[in-house]
Parts: C-alpha cells; sequence; structure tokens
C-alpha cells in the first residue's frame, strides 16, 4: 500500500511524524507538508505563485520527507503528482481536534478533503493538546487500531478521526453542528499598536452519538464524510413548491 502524508501543521510537527511511523506498518509512506504552520488555512490552494518541494530537514526514520511553500491542499496536489498513485492519504495528527465545525476551515481536513476530489481515499487525524505534547506513544495503538479499521478497502472515502488524550474505545459518529460565539479579544503588540485575537466557543453542549460527545467521553471518533454539501430536505421542498 502506498501511503502519502500530509498535515497543516508543518514538517516540524511531532503529530506527523507519529503518524509516519505508524503508517509505515501499512506500507510504503512518503511525507509531503508545508514547511511553515498552516493551520485553519482551509482548502485554500495556491495559483498566483509557484510552489517548491525541498527535501525535510527533519529526519523520518528512513521516510522519504519534503516541505512544501504552500497549503495542506498544495501539499496532497504536489504529492500525488509527485508520487503516482497512492491509495490513500493521510493527514495529521492534528495538533488540537478537528470537531463539529472546526471542519470547515481544518487545513487538516482539506487535505483529506483534496484527496478524495483527486479520487483517493482521505483521512484526517486529530487530538486535543492541552498546555503539553500529546502522548503519541498511549495513542499508537489507537491509530493502528483506526488504520486497521479504515484501510480495508480503496475507494475513495473521507472520514474524519478524533482522538481523545486518554481513549477507552472507538465510535463512529456524526457531526456536532452547533452555533458558535464568535470571540475577538483585542490586545497590543509590543510596540503599542492594536492586535485582535479571534476564536469562537460552542453555545450548546455536544449531542450524543456526535464526534464532540465521543471525544468529551474518551472515546475515539470516526466521522465518515461526503463532499456533497446539497441540502436535500430544502431541495426537495422548493422544487416541491415550484411544481404546485
Amino acid at each position: 500500500m502506498k501511503i502519502l502524508i500530509a498535515n497543516d501543521d508543518g514538517i516540524y510537527s511531532p503529530g506527523i511524524m507519529a503518524l509516519a511511523k505508524i503508517a509505515s506498518r501499512f506500507g510504503e509512506v512518503k511525507v509531503y507538508a508545508p514547511d511553515v504552520e498552516q493551520s485553519s488555512m482551509g482548502h485554500a490552494i495556491t495559483h498566483s505563485r509557484p510552489l517548491t518541494v525541498k527535501a525535510s530537514p527533519v529526519t523520518f526514520e528512513g521516510i522519504q520527507a519534503y516541505r512544501v511553500n504552500g497549503t495542506p491542499a498544495d501539499c496532497v496536489a504536489l504529492g500525488t503528482f509527485l508520487w503516482e498513485s497512492p491509495d490513500v492519504v493521510l493527514s495529521g495528527i492534528n495538533m488540537g481536534p478537528n470537531l463539529g465545525n472546526a471542519m470547515w476551515h481544518s487545513g487538516t481536513l482539506a487535505a483529506a478533503k483534496q484527496a478524495v476530489l483527486l479520487g483517493i481515499k482521505g483521512i484526517a487525524l486529530s487530538t486535543p493538546v492541552f498546555g503539553t505534547e500529546p502522548d503519541f506513544e498511549l495513542l499508537d495503538p489507537f491509530v493502528e487500531d483506526t488504520l486497521n479499521l479504515l484501510l480495508t478497502d480503496k475507494r475513495p472515502q473521507l472520514f474524519n478521526v478524533n482522538f481523545p488524550a486518554h481513549p477507552t474505545s472507538i465510535a463512529w459518529t456524526r457531526q456536532s453542528v452547533r452555533h458558535y460565539d464568535g470571540k475577538v479579544i483585542p490586545s497590543t503588540d509590543p510596540m503599542g499598536r492594536k492586535i485582535y485575537w479571534s476564536t469562537v466557543v460552542p453555545l450548546d453542549p455536544a449531542e450524543e452519538g456526535t464526534d464532540r460527545w465521543a471525544v468529551e467521553n474518551g472515546l475515539v471518533s470516526v466521522t465518515p464524510l461526503r463532499l456533497d454539501l446539497t441540502d436535500e430536505n430544502e431541495l426537495r421542498e422548493k422544487v416541491t413548491r415550484q411544481k404546485l
């Protein structure tokens, strides 16, 4: 099996190193990651300047690894062009969760989506960070079990996976869709100039059976996704009214 690995945290992230190590148990691995952090970049694709691919400045224990001066989606587009016909793209392990509405701006998930757009299975993997680096040794068997679960066929499916800090089991989940409170925190830089930090806070508790609920309860959340964003119920209603 040919496994291409990308992320949005950049080539220096310990998460991508942990994932590459685990993925190498399943087949041949190559890494294409941004040369700098691209968190929350979403599905941006570079078209106004040329991209470069250079050897990684850090060692991946015998795995070929490259840094790209572009976005997570760029890394997958270039990686699949330079390494013909990979079987799967893994993105992560992201340093921070990608749950609920965070899927909309996640660069980690965008790399996996880019794979599916190219007809390749895409799997995004993330874990929370609580002030210190995640314990990837503890997560190792759960990452391996999750890949065993999801790599059973080669269809171009899209999955979003989130690991709690101390997993107990794996659960199939759906996306938690809740309204968020956009929070802007004003501050100043060392020169006294105004700057602003932007974040979001969920307004409602997680619903049982969702990705947020699973991670809050110590479960590895595995959410199958699709590229079609059509609101089928709304479309059906509009078409029905049009015919009346």
